[in-house]
């Protein structure tokens, strides 16, 4: 059985000026935006370029059972990836998004520019309730990253199927 991960719920103040920020400012593609069934609440599911899961925004949906909600602007962490880093800094800077300049992780901490390792440089931006994005450049597609180790050619060293 598989378990992927298709959807994030995104802590939100404001429905709209979120759904506009993701999908004019971000580029996401909006795909739903509905009340429930029941009308208790609304719900807007938006997509990122190219990915599989989707963030979903919400107001007035109960709480899931044994689950606190989140206060808008606590969801840190989340990751996208791109094979152009500096296109993807160019893209949100034009947009208006706030972007950090391309860094990457040295010892000490991080510093400005790409890293010489392949997947060391990340942008940090942050949408209007404060959720922290970082977006990481990949050396591959997605869609080449999901096929298995030992179909593609050159495979990382030492790499072993589990």
């Amino acid at each position: 059985m598989e378990w992927t991960l298709e959807v994030i719920v995104v802590p939100v103040t404001d429905l709209d000026r979120a759904k506009a920020f993701y999908r004019d400012r971000c580029g996401f593609r909006a795909d739903v935006d509905a009340q429930s069934s029941e009308g208790v609440g609304r719900f807007v599911r938006l997509t990122p370029p190219g990915s599989r899961c989707s963030i979903v925004l919400e107001s007035g949906v109960p709480d899931s059972p044994g689950q606190a909600r989140m206060a808008p602007g606590a969801l840190q962490g989340l990751q996208l990836c791109v094979t152009d880093i500096q296109a993807a800094r160019a893209e949100l800077a034009g947009r208006g998004v706030e972007v950090t300049p391309v860094l990457h992780v040295t010892d000490s901490g991080w510093a400005p520019g790409l890293g010489e390792e392949q997947g060391n440089g990340f942008l940090f931006f942050q949408d209007p309730d404060g959720n922290g994005w970082a977006v990481q450049e990949a050396a591959e597609s997605a869609e080449r990253r999901r096929e298995p180790a030992e179909c593609r050619a050159g495979a990382w060293p030492g790499s072993r199927k589990e």
